[in-house]
């Protein structure tokens, strides 16, 4: 049983939960969080924690940000967009058990005095912004990470803010990178 309570959106990610993991969720309702559901969330917060696992799109994102400013302390889960994809739906409820526990392994918190290890030369120098795969490889490394998918701007920023390392970073990209190269054959 996993410790913390899950902050979901709606009751079919709580099913897809509960195939995956044993835990006790708390449903937003997307994003028409009541007084009563946000003194919920408040509650689980003090007395467990909380994991915030939206969907990865921007309504979760608005979510997400939403409950990152309340709860300056909770963990994030990220499921990879291309995991959480199926039937012309985006969302947990269609994520699969094997996504969603992958996801919460990668669990991170969110650092309200972000470092400045990492900057926009970086993401350049990775292949990260400015190019025609950088979408693509900014999904792919930040599934790695555990950070999501995001733009440029916003990839920096959980960088900076969810405690990613030099390390981490430079061994998620080369991870990346090889399998870029068996792709393309080169």
């Amino acid at each position: 049983m996993i410790k913390e309570v899950l902050v979901v959106e709606g009751k079919m990610d709580v099913l897809a939960v509960n195939r995956a993991v044993e835990a006790d969720c708390i449903i937003t309702d997307g994003f028409r969080l009541s007084p009563r559901t946000v003194a919920s969330i408040g509650d689980a917060y003090k007395r467990r924690g909380i994991i915030i696992l939206t969907d990865p799109d921007p309504a979760g994102e608005r979510i997400r940000r939403f409950l990152s400013k309340k709860f300056p302390e909770a963990k994030h889960a990220f499921i990879p967009k291309e995991d959480a994809t199926a039937n012309d739906d985006i969302g947990v409820e269609q994520a699969s058990p094997e996504a969603i526990r992958i996801a919460l392994e990668k669990v991170r918190t969110l650092n309200w005095q972000p470092t400045t290890l990492f900057s926009a030369a970086d993401l350049i120098g990775a292949g990260l912004s400015g190019g025609t795969m950088a979408a693509e490889r900014r999904a792919r490394l930040g599934a790695k990470l555990g950070v999501g998918f995001a733009n440029a701007k916003t990839f920096l920023k959980r960088l900076n803010h969810y405690g990613v390392t030099r390390a981490e970073f430079s061994a998620a990209l080369a991870g990346l990178n090889g399998e870029t190269r068996e792709e393309t054959g080169c």
